[in-house]
């Protein structure tokens, strides 16, 4: 480590929790963070729920975060909208968490000539409104996705997300999207910009090499790998570049705050 960090950022699924359970030594991480007033922020590429169904979810599963303190890939979508066109107008593809945040900031969403098609996760993906999205794009609009996961998780196994549908989108318009989130390292400069914190004194936490840890690299920040989630000390030899700590759970960092 570089020292104290002054600002913590961390993955939530494979980090906090796994599905609705925290993690070991989730709960006194938070706790700590808060006790040692350093800024934080929980990341999470999914842009299905607004910071305040996330906020409720982890209080289910006993871990305290305030809503505030929560920043989705939906959230670096609308601040990148925002910087790119401010008060500007989109096609959305998406959930609540994504169309909440680009009306706060400020957007008009129609399907009538807009700038962009923005495509978010969703559990109801509808062949009518991919259909929309595909001439709207061939008619000029450009097009914009949270992130690129192309599968996400569930109880009965792996669900079709937001970069599969983008990869259907793209072959019929060839046109490749804008993605926002995790590996961009824009969704964390984002969030450091949110807490008004440096990349030189924070400290990025995550469970996936391909996506937390190459984006914190790319972002500059110091970063720490936890076993907790989808990726294997065995797995970490295949990459070419490195994480500065791996622990084996959130439990392990608490001492380093």
């Amino acid at each position: 480590m570089r020292g104290t960090a002054e600002c913590w950022l961390t993955d939530m699924d494979g980090v906090l929790v796994r599905e609705e359970a925290a993690l070991a030594g989730a709960a006194e991480f938070l706790q700590r963070l808060v006790e040692k007033k350093r800024r934080f922020l929980v990341l999470t590429n999914n842009s299905i729920f607004t910071p305040r169904d996330l906020a409720a979810r982890l209080m289910r599963s006993g871990l305290s975060v305030p809503e505030e303190s929560i920043w989705t890939s939906a959230l670096a979508t609308a601040a990148f909208l925002n910087d790119q066109l401010p008060g500007g107008s989109a096609y959305v593809i998406g959930e609540a968490g994504l169309t909440t945040a680009l009306h706060e900031t400020g957007y008009t969403l129609t399907d009538i000539d807009p700038d962009f098609v923005v495509l978010g996760e969703t559990r109801t993906y509808s062949f009518e409104a991919i259909t929309k999205a595909i001439r709207l794009i061939l008619r000029g609009a450009r097009f914009i996705a949270t992130n690129p996961d192309v599968t996400g998780p569930s109880a009965e196994g792996p669900l079709p997300a937001t970069g599969s549908v983008a990869a259907m989108i793209t072959k019929a318009t060839g046109r490749e999207p804008y993605f926002v989130g995790k590996p961009n390292p824009m969704m964390f400069r984002s969030a450091l910009n949110r807490i008004e914190a440096h990349s030189e004194s924070t400290v990025m936490v995550g469970d996936r090499m391909d996506t937390d840890v190459v984006a914190g690299i790319e972002a500059g920040l110091e970063t720490i790998l936890v076993l907790t989630g989808s990726t294997t000390v065995e797995e970490i030899e295949r990459y070419p570049f490195r994480p500065s700590r791996v622990l084996q759970s959130i439990a392990d960092a608490i001492e380093l705050i």
